[in-house]
């Protein structure tokens, strides 16, 4: 198996949650090919940051690489120890940090997965043809989700307001910080009814890699129905792929 890099600590709830959905996946396909316990899973380095200082080096989409520098450095600075650790690919387990993947990117030979292209897919996959997008500020005041889900034929949501990003932002900062809490799972809902239009035809994206916490019960499916909506579990899309490319089952 190809050895994976993880760049966590963007927070540690979801890279705990990666590193469970890696195992436990690789656990169910090496049992139904009737392997013998223990289960292999892949072999894996995290490189944890410290998510108090890369949300300090934040800037807004549109600002300048300059005001970018030191986050794209971080994350660059991650990659480029876990290829000396001698992984074979990188995933950062985050959405926020790749709206940056181009420069992150820079002078890297480790290949790097990238988590909207695989949600992108899998909101493809489950036949929607619109997509509201759901995740930091940065995520949100992005255009890079919109991108790639139109390359795909879906259509994104037009730009929510500054003040329901705001919220949104809130939301992710006091109920997702140590993993998902009922009220936060409520005020996600509240925002899907305020803002779906039409349930059958669009796909909500948990595009902040703590969202689909509130969701444990669908915690290893990358695209399910709850209350009454259908979501992609960002995390799970890319945690598919990253065993794929682990196992051989496809090419980097």
């Amino acid at each position: 198996m190809k050895k994976i890099g993880i760049v966590g600590g963007v927070g540690w709830p979801s890279t705990l949650d990666y590193y469970r959905q890696i195992c436990l996946a690789a656990n169910t396909h090496f049992k139904a090919k009737g392997t013998k316990t223990p289960y292999p899973t892949p072999p894996m380095t995290i490189e944890s940051l410290v998510m108090h200082e890369t949300r300090g080096f934040r800037a807004q989409p549109g600002d300048s690489d300059d005001a970018w520098a030191k986050y794209d450095g971080a994350f660059r600075g991650a990659l480029l120890r876990l290829q000396e650790a001698g992984c074979d690919f990188g995933i950062i387990a985050n959405n926020t940090s790749h709206t940056r993947l181009h420069a992150i990117r820079q002078g890297l030979t480790l290949p790097v997965v990238s988590i909207l292209e695989e949600t992108a897919s899998a909101a493809s996959a489950s036949g929607a043809t619109k997509a509201l997008v759901l995740g930091t500020e940065v995520t949100m005041r992005a255009d890079d989700y919109a991108e790639v889900l139109r390359d795909r034929g879906i259509a994104p949501n037009t730009r929510l307001s500054d003040g329901t990003i705001d919220k949104l932002q809130a939301l992710i900062d006091q109920e997702f910080d140590q993993g998902a809490t009922d009220r936060g799972r409520r005020g996600l809902l509240d925002l899907c009814s305020a803002c779906v239009v039409d349930r059958e035809s669009t796909v909500v994206l948990l595009a902040c890699t703590e969202l689909p916490l509130a969701f444990p019960a669908h915690g290893h499916a990358a695209s399910f129905r709850s209350d009454g909506f259908r979501f992609i579990n960002t995390t799970a899309a890319h945690v598919q792929a990253a065993l794929q490319i682990s196992l051989g089952l496809r090419a980097l």
